[in-house]
């Protein structure tokens, strides 16, 4: 049985679908107003991977990962850009799925924006102000009353006491708590806004997850995940919010992913150690970078830096070269085959993808003494679970990264560039950097060539 580590109990829980029939799955996905960071991706690829096991178990799953596509910093980036918010969301909607697919990663089954669920929201806020758990002063917000909510904190386990005696923030006049949050934000001149009882004006942040989780999943369905920074506040308020509305159990399994290191550090613009999947990806595979992904624990915190994505593809490459010369196609997996039932020990163990990955290791190293072209099969299918090795070997393995052309001929300009002003460390630093994509560099009478290795 499917064991899940559950934030709220904190502990593993045997998994009882409230409907075996169809398994629901919220996942707080991205405010798209800049390109996807590495931290994104984490999140896109956990829980790719875990609505793909529940598949592959048997399960029906309806998957719903939603965007926010109004909130200050869009406002703000939209300014800024001096371009119309929907331009700004619509352009980076559309490289967040550009992304997701290079990953891997599955469209889900719904994608809802929030402002096409404004409605929904004011609802709720309806509902909360009727049940004197949110309050309008009369400015045009309204705030949810969270001393007036007995669970809050249950999810994070802070006490409200704790909370009020570290509050920082600014004290709000129209607040009767600090520790109230806002459902609906009063419109600003030149804002977008929506009309409502209490004014013009458009929601926060944190009633959106509420609303659309309700319209797509209900008010009580499976399973809610997203990244560990969610868990406090905008997970608590979610329960508060959806469990105040409507009286009973929100979700019965949070999960959470760990933080994104970079060279052990906590990766933040204001370090300068802050990484957009895109730029990742001009450097490395799109598979290798899912693998390391996948290859630690999802609630384990992820360090990357690039000697560990080099590690990642000198091991994606042990298992693709185990492959290769192998006429295999997917099987239907036996999961009482010895390497498939280990593997579904290990999956079903909180998703424990490293010891499962460990698991398509020992399988390598059979088929490269049996050539075994069942167990190739095998791999193969066991590795489709995780959206891995279904691309041709022979392509992987001499493709480097598929780092294109162009980027290659501009690498090698630089490095020109760079040993014309006798900067030979920077031309070194290029020339490896290269090598370590499977891009052998030749210098010659008539300048530079390349190839692949």
């Amino acid at each position: 049985m499917l064991k899940i580590y559950n934030t709220l109990a904190r502990e593993k829980q045997a998994f009882r679908p409230i409907h075996p029939e169809k398994i629901g799955i919220y996942v707080c996905g991205m405010t798209v107003y800049d390109y996807c960071h590495l931290g994104h991706a984490r999140v896109m690829v956990v829980f790719d991977m875990v609505a793909k096991w529940l598949r592959a178990s048997g399960h029906k799953v309806n998957y719903v990962r939603n965007v926010t596509d109004i909130d200050d910093k869009i406002i703000r980036r939209a300014i800024e850009n001096g371009e119309s918010i929907s331009d700004l969301t619509s352009r980076f909607i559309e490289a967040m799925h550009e992304d997701a697919e290079k990953l891997g990663v599955d469209a889900p089954d719904h994608e809802p924006r929030a402002t096409q669920y404004v409605g929904q929201m004011i609802s709720m806020i309806g509902t909360l102000v009727d049940k004197k758990l949110a309050y309008a002063p009369g400015n045009g917000d309204v705030y949810y009353s969270v001393r007036d909510f007995a669970g809050y904190g249950k999810l994070s386990g802070k006490s409200l006491e704790d909370l009020r005696a570290g509050e920082r923030v600014e004290v709000d006049p129209f607040k009767r708590d600090p520790l109230d949050f806002v459902l609906w934000k009063a419109a600003k001149t030149g804002e977008p806004s929506w009309d409502s009882p209490w004014g013009p004006g458009r929601p926060g942040w944190h009633i959106e997850c509420s609303a659309m989780s309700e319209q797509l999943l209900g008010e009580h369905f499976d399973i809610h995940g997203g990244g560990q920074d969610l868990q406090f506040p905008h997970h608590e308020n979610e329960i508060a919010q959806s469990e105040g509305a409507h009286g009973h159990t929100f979700v019965n399994y949070w999960m959470h992913n760990g933080f994104v290191r970079v060279d052990d550090e906590k990766m933040s613009k204001s370090l300068g150690n802050f990484f957009t999947v895109r730029e990742v990806l001009e450097k490395f595979d799109a598979e290798v970078v899912r693998f390391f992904i996948l290859r630690a624990h999802y609630r384990s915190p992820l360090n990357y830096s690039d000697q560990h994505l080099q590690d990642a593809k000198s091991s994606l490459t042990r298992l693709y070269t185990a492959l290769d010369g192998i006429n295999a196609e997917n099987i239907e997996i036996d999961w009482e085959e010895p390497h498939a039932k280990r593997f579904r020990q290990a999956m079903d163990d909180d998703f424990n993808t490293p010891e499962a990955i460990s698991v398509l290791f020992d399988l390598a190293n059979e088929i490269n003494k049996s050539h075994s072209a069942n167990g190739a099969g095998l791999l193969k299918s066991l590795g489709s679970v995780l959206g891995l090795l279904q691309r041709d070997p022979r392509a992987f393995l001499q493709g480097g990264n598929d780092i294109d052309s162009s980027r290659i001929e501009a690498l090698i300009q630089q490095r020109m560039d760079a040993r014309k002003s006798r900067n030979f460390a920077e031309s070194d630093r290029i020339r490896d950097e290269l090598l370590q994509s499977g891009i052998i560099l030749e210098d010659g009478p008539q300048g530079t060539t390349w190839r692949r290795a």
